[in-house]
Formats: structure tokens, sequence, C-alpha cells
């Protein structure tokens, strides 16, 4: 006897005979399978799109649209092309078994069956499809850890390059020696606190437990302006901070706000590079606070900002890129931002120019639970 399947798998039965339908789905049904019927070949191709079956029981003579028509229908589509397709016929013919393995289908069943047969059958190309996309599921998974531990790393490596390489040139004022080596030493501090992160977790999807903690918008404020305004400085333009009297608390975990935040500044001083950036904080919506990135640069032309969250999408001006952007920051910081049950969206600033706007709800706790990053 076949094994029950491991995890419930959803197989679409198409026949044109109402008896065989009952057999068919009373058979697989009693084995751990959902199943789905349609009584030709039309019927089946409206509700295939939808239902996204693991498997397709499919008759290969019917009339009107037969069992090759409808398979020729399923190849067309991108997202059915790998769903196996068994047929069920009563033929014998070697050319027409031929012709259905030509079309696509990974097996066939003759009528009458053997419950046993096609029990196995069933089972044997169930397994495999899962496998398939088990590992499929893995590998993208293992990619999207890969993209996010390349984008995070890439600012404070940056910030390592920049001080690294101003300390190499030979002219900076000695005074400020002692904060371009601190700039390297926080840096890569921030670079394995990301690391050891990635590695400890087993939440590699983004979701930090960052509302367990309150963050203080003016903490991460003054420590944008204290890590990134030497470089806005040494292009002849200002990283300017404005924030009220009070220190409002948000429910981010200040490591995960640090980095968005700092990826929209990066991203200002690689697409506005000759324009004062001002970051400030403000009240959003009832509960809300709001965390401001602006600039004066030119800002994103109406008809690309729809796709501007979008992974993999540069939208940079030309003669603004520098080629190490990955397209990746604007789509993790706008998810990252949503999981923590906040928004992030552009807008034209008055004026010309862009602004981006983190809103985050505020925290709700005991201001003692509020905590900043300890690498360690």
């Amino acid at each position: 006897m076949p094994n029950t399947p491991v995890t419930s798998a959803r197989i679409l039965v198409v026949d044109d005979q109402p008896a065989n339908l009952r057999v068919v789905s009373s058979l697989l049904s009693r084995h751990g399978y959902s199943v789905l019927t349609a009584a030709d070949g039309a019927e089946a191709l409206e509700k295939l799109p939808e239902l996204r079956p693991d498997l397709v029981l499919l008759d290969m003579l019917m009339p009107n649209m037969d069992g090759f028509a409808l398979l020729a229908e399923i190849k067309k589509n991108p997202e059915l092309l790998r769903v196996p397709v068994v047929f069920l016929t009563v033929a014998q013919d070697r050319d027409l078994l031929l012709r259905a393995f030509d079309a696509g289908a990974v097996d066939y069943v003759t009528k009458p069956f053997m419950p046993e047969e096609l029990l196995a059958r069933v089972s044997a190309h169930v397994g495999l499809k899962q496998t398939r996309d088990r590992l499929e599921r893995i590998a993208r998974e293992r990619q999207e850890l890969v993209n996010l531990v390349a984008h995070d790393l890439k600012n404070p490596l940056s910030s390592i390059w920049f001080a690294s390489d101003m300390l190499m040139k030979g002219e900076t004022k000695p005074e400020r020696v002692p904060r371009y080596h601190r700039m390297i030493h926080e840096s890569a501090e921030d670079a394995l606190g990301y690391i050891r992160r990635y590695l400890e977790t087993q939440d590699t999807s983004r979701q930090r437990a960052a509302a367990r903690q309150g963050s203080a918008l003016r903490e991460v404020l003054d420590w944008l302006v204290d890590r990134y305004a030497l470089q806005f400085e040494d292009r002849g333009v200002q990283l300017r901070a404005h924030a009220p009297d009070a220190s409002p608390l948000v429910a981010a975990d200040t490591l995960v706000l640090r980095q968005v935040a700092e990826n929209l500044v990066t991203n200002a001083i690689k697409y506005a590079p000759q324009s004062n950036v001002d970051i400030s904080m403000r009240g959003g919506g009832v509960g809300f606070w709001q965390l401001l990135v602006e600039d004066r640069g030119p800002g994103i032309a109406r008809d690309l900002q729809h796709a501007l969250f979008r992974p993999f999408q540069r939208l940079a001006h030309a003669g603004t890129d520098d080629g190490r952007s990955s397209g990746l920051g604007l789509s993790l910081a706008k998810q990252i931002i949503a999981d923590l049950g906040g928004q992030l969206w552009y807008e034209d600033r008055d004026g010309g120019g862009a602004r981006f706007v983190i809103e985050l709800p505020e925290f709700v706790g005991d201001a003692d639970d509020a905590t900043g990053f300890d690498p360690d």
C-alpha cells in the first residue's frame, strides 16, 4: 500500500465521465489528498490558475477540448508549466502514448486502473513535485539571505572605505583623525553585529522582534549625523538634523531603524551629491511618529515613482549612479517598516527635491525599555 502523503497535496481530476470522477476522487480523498474535479477541459482551464494543483489527472480522450488540447494550454502558462500531468486513458496505442509524453505528460494510467497502481503513481509524482518546490524555496530563501547580508554590510563598509581613504590621503586635519578612527572602529563593529545577528537568529525574513523595544528617534538622528556628517562635508554640503526638544520612542529596534534611515541618507549622497540633506522628526497620525530624510536633488520623475520600491530597481538619474547600488535598499526598507506596523513612502518636496518619510507606531511601554544597539 502506498504511503499516505506527508503533506496534503491538491489534485485536479479532469474527466467527462461522472462515475470516473466519483471513483477517483473517493480513492484519493481516503488517502489524504485534497481533490478537485472538472467535467471537461474548458472547466479545468478556467479553474487551474486559481487552484494551482500539485498534480493533474487528465482524461486523454474527451469531447470538445480533449486532454492534449488542455495540456497544450497548460504548458503555455508559466505559472502552471511545472505542474505534473498524468493521463488517464483506455488507449493502449503506442503512438498515442508517445504523443502524450511529447506533449508534456509525466506518466499515464490505463483504465480500468488498479487502485494500488494509481495511488503509487500519484504518490511518486506528488512527492517529486513537493521535493522540487521545497528545494526551490530553500534556494530562494538562501539567495534572499545573501542579498540581505550583502546589502546590510554595504553601508558600514562604505563608511570604513571613506574614513580609511581620507586617512591615506594624508591631508586630514589632525583634530579630525580621531573621528575617522572612530568611524572605522564603529562601522566595523556594526558590520560584525549584522553578521552575528544573521548567524544567531533562525528568523532570516527580517522579523527581528523589533516592536519589543523602543527606539529613541532623537538618538537615531544624532547617530546619523555623527556617522555621515564628514562624508557630506567632504562634498561641500551638510547633513542637518532638526528635532523638537521631545525625544519620542517608536516601536522599533534601534539597529534596524538605523539601517533603514542610513539607507535613505546614503541614497541622498549618491543621487543628490551637491545638495544639503535634512533629517528631522515630527508627529504623524495619532499614535505615530515620523522620521524624514529630505534633499534638494533632482527627485524622482513621476513616471518612475510607481517602481521606486520594487526589488532590483535602480532609478538613478544620469551620471549619479556609482555602480554600487544593488537596487534592493528601498524594497527591503519598505518591507522592514511594514513588518513593524509602519509605512515608508516617497513624496516630492515643495520647491524641488525628494522627501522620504518613515512612519512608525509610538512605543508603548516603560521608558527604561528603550535601548540602543549593543554590538556584543
